[in-house]
């Protein structure tokens, strides 16, 4: 094999690899490290109010151990009255930095949720402490949906994502994460019982499923919120 062909081939080799890696989007979180889900909507023309916040919220984030994750493009809304059309995830090194940010971000940028408002027209935040080491991925080349329940009943809501669960996997779809007893802050509401990362084959396989298993169905839900991320 002569030395071009050889170079051809790692050169490929190479591509190939740095093509896979860029359809996926991978997390890894420490027990005790503190993992943001933030739902946001934000306003048209808002570039330079973004510029502000950039300089005066993100200094102080970072001081308290706020690092950024990759985030998702929110494509559809499938259930749920929230409109979010991005999902923005962040890293903390504990819960006590996490919340002490929250309750010194004012002393030190007095109008932080004034730029809030005025950047974005939905925001929802929940955050949750790692119970152990996890790690992740969400690869875009599967038909992957966002699942937040909230239920009316503790006993019963824990049988049916028990059950739902079993039917996700039947149907072949990958439960990617998992997420619960999340903390979310007056004002940013969004905490539901239980929220699911779940990646289906195509979009085919995931349609079958819900036309067979409609959430819309289950009287032991409150509320549903699924959409699809990319």
């Amino acid at each position: 094999m002569n030395q071009l062909l050889i170079k051809v081939i790692v050169f490929s080799l190479v591509n190939n690899f740095a093509w896979t890696q860029a359809k996926q989007k991978s997390f890894d979180f420490k027990k005790g490290e503190v993992l943001d889900i933030l739902l946001i909507k934000t306003k048209a023309n808002t570039s330079e109010l973004f510029d502000i916040y950039k300089k005066t919220a993100f200094p102080v984030a970072f001081e308290y151990t706020y690092q950024p994750q990759p985030n998702f493009a929110i494509k559809k809304i499938i259930l749920g009255h929230h409109c979010p059309t991005s999902m923005i995830m962040a890293k903390w090194e504990n819960m006590r930095k996490r919340k002490s940010f929250l309750n010194n971000i004012v002393k030190r940028v007095p109008d932080f949720h004034e730029q809030r408002r005025g950047l974005f027209d939905y925001f929802g935040l929940t955050f949750y402490e790692m119970e152990k080491d996890i790690k992740f991925s969400v690869d875009a080349n599967k038909f992957n949906v966002g699942n937040a329940f909230w239920g009316r009943d503790d006993k019963k809501s824990l049988e049916f994502y028990k059950k739902w669960e079993h039917k996700v996997k039947k149907a072949g779809g990958e439960i990617v994460l998992k997420l619960e007893n999340g903390v979310s802050p007056v004002g940013y509401y969004y905490n539901a019982d239980v929220f699911y990362i779940i990646a289906w084959k195509n979009k085919d396989t995931f349609e079958m499923f819900a036309k067979k298993n409609p959430l819309n169905s289950y009287e032991g839900l409150k509320n549903v919120h699924q959409f699809i991320i990319k």
